[in-house]
């Protein structure tokens, strides 16, 4: 028997998104189609833009010569940026869509849990929902009896299993999905980035129980956007970007060559000053109040390659007040690029804050003596408080990278943590003969 558990041969995913394809009308919908259309094209005619039928069916590709290998007892990761075809690949292995072209082998019984939502019959209970899905996987129901109770006590659910899911909270229903995903023996386990929705505790019992899947020979094809999650728990990683494989490879490897994408293609990469009035990691919802930040070295250069451990940092921070106002402030958080909140820098823990009413354009000096992070990659973010609430923000506003440095004065530098601190050390007692 072969080892390997899915094979993509140039697998490629169209979508229609000009026209409803193979969409059954009724009769109303075809006169109405039939009234409007005149008007549509009219419109599109005075607005000078094309009638043909390339309009009415534009198509893009989700995938594009998508070509893979994945063998049994492997976990793989798949990663890559909102749209990049991840979740489409995946549907496609979990027969929700078929290709446009190419094909997948799946060698093995697939367990599926891409969405909250998927998979579960809402008018049916937990335990109804259970044997639903074992049966579909084509188990008997002595086997899933036998899974029964570890799959309950697995979810935490006990008191609701009898309960229709349709009256689940999104925490329960993950809970009880990923239960039954890993639990009813599939030979090869597809998940999705739904395990957010559950709290931190439930998270990690889930990549432990991925783990034990994993040590039975059973493959697993893990989607997430937590970096650090994804690498501790995968030997091997997939890179997908705009519908293509960019990378494959060990998965510290993949983790690499994705954020370094990522941070290649950010505007203002490389300059210490970033505009952040058209910033896209500010939320729909806030006036672009944050206008500009510029780094420096304690000694005023501009911050362009990079700043040494253990070195100072002054950024200031360009900001716009719309009204009068005194109770105002603004904070830089340092981030990891794998999402980690390492240290916060907040205009809040400054003892002489009485800055009195202010009110049009603004600048914050902020002062760090001693950025004591380790050598390598972080991210900026941003905030802006009025009146006590968050009244803009920019994630990623930019990154800093932190040199090597002789910071003990010993010739080492730290090759693991978050962060350094002076420290001594000395032996006691007498020296032994």
């Amino acid at each position: 028997m072969s080892d390997v558990a899915i094979h993509i041969e140039k697998i490629g995913k169209q979508y229609h998104i000009g026209r409803k394809v193979n969409q059954h009308k009724n009769l109303y919908d075809v006169l109405t189609d039939a009234f409007v259309s005149p008007f549509r094209r009219a419109g599109k005619l005075l607005r000078g833009q094309a009638t043909g039928a390339t309009d009415l069916d534009e198509t893009i590709w989700a995938l594009r010569d998508v070509s893979l290998e994945i063998k049994h007892g492997e976990i793989v990761g798949l990663i890559g940026r909102n749209g990049a075809g991840k979740s489409t690949l995946l549907s496609i292995l979990s027969h929700i869509t078929e290709p446009t072209e190419g094909y997948a082998e799946i060698r093995g019984r697939v367990g599926s849990l891409l969405e909250v939502g998927t998979g579960f019959h809402p008018e049916l209970t937990g335990r109804d929902n259970i044997f639903l899905n074992g049966a579909i996987l084509g188990m008997r129901r002595a086997e899933i009896l036998r899974k029964f109770d570890e799959i309950v006590s697995f979810a935490e659910i006990e008191k609701f299993i009898d309960t229709p899911v349709k009256h689940f909270s999104s925490g329960m229903y993950v809970r009880l999905a990923f239960a039954v995903a890993a639990h009813l023996e599939p030979e090869i386990l597809i998940i999705d980035e739904v395990l957010a929705v559950g709290d931190a505790a439930f998270q990690k019992k889930c990549l432990g129980q991925m783990r034990e899947v994993s040590r039975g020979g059973r493959t697993v094809f893990f989607v997430s956007h937590n970096m650090e999650v994804i690498e501790n728990l995968c030997r091997r990683g997939i890179v997908l970007q705009d519908g293509q494989v960019a990378f494959s490879g060990e998965m510290k490897h993949a983790v690499d060559y994705y954020l370094h994408s990522i941070d290649g293609s950010r505007p203002g990469h490389g300059s210490h000053i970033i505009d952040l009035s058209n910033a896209a990691g500010r939320p729909a919802r806030y006036r672009p109040l944050l206008q500009r930040l510029e780094l420096y070295t304690d000694q005023g250069r501009p911050l362009k390659d990079g700043l040494p451990m253990g070195a100072g940092l002054k950024a200031y921070i360009h900001f716009k007040l719309e009204e009068p106002t005194s109770n105002f402030g603004a904070c830089l958080a340092f981030d990891s690029l794998f999402g980690q909140r390492v240290f916060t820098a907040h205009s809040i823990f400054e003892p002489h804050s009485a800055w009195g009413e202010r009110m049009g354009e603004q600048v914050f000096v902020c002062e760090i003596p001693s950025l004591t992070l380790v050598p390598g990659e972080y991210k900026i973010t941003m905030a802006l408080d009025i009146d006590k609430s968050e009244r803009d923000s920019v994630e990623d506003a930019a990154h800093l990278r932190i040199l090597r440095s002789d910071y003990y004065g010993t010739g080492w530098s730290p090759w693991n943590g978050m962060f350094v601190l002076k420290h001594r050390w000395h032996l006691s007692g007498p020296q032994e003969q």
